[in-house]
């Protein structure tokens, strides 16, 4: 009697489950920690998410009014390194925020995100309100076939 009673409540908490998560996943916008792409077309900087992917970095990179921050160490940026990217070492940064423009999307990359969303975040702290985390950093950049130069 006791396995029926446990069986019964395993498939009650799998149907609550299934229909619960059933008709979400279509849609539900992206979580928040996920990066949301974003088709060139349909850009509008001053919308974009706290964290963008590659694809969408790419997409807007060459434009006037958008710099891409590279803040990963000189050793590893001579190793490869977005197009027309800005160097400014993580370790640097709160010395030479003067070289970061406050009236331009600032989009922060490294090696894996990690170090672009600290970044990103101490940037945010000191008034830059257009600041974005590329996530997945120059790793996701390449596994997405995009150009890198050396």
């Amino acid at each position: 009697m006791r396995r029926h009673i446990v069986l019964f409540i395993v498939s009650l908490m799998l149907l609550f489950a299934f229909v619960a998560c059933g008709g979400q996943a279509a849609i539900s916008p992206a979580a928040p920690d996920q990066p949301q792409t974003i088709e060139p077309a349909d850009i509008d900087l001053s919308t974009l998410p706290d964290e963008v992917d590659a694809a969408t970095v790419e997409s807007v990179r060459e434009r006037d009014d958008v710099v891409v921050l590279d803040v990963r160490e000189q050793w590893e940026y001579d190793e490869g390194h977005i197009p027309g990217v800005v160097l400014i070492p993580m370790g640097e940064v709160s010395d030479r925020l003067a070289e970061i423009p406050t009236d331009k999307t600032v989009l922060v990359t490294c090696r894996s995100g990690n170090r672009s969303g600290q970044v990103t975040q101490f940037l945010r702290q000191n008034g830059y309100d257009n600041v974005h985390n590329m996530q997945g950093g120059i790793l996701a950049w390449q596994q997405a076939g995009l150009s890198v130069e050396k």
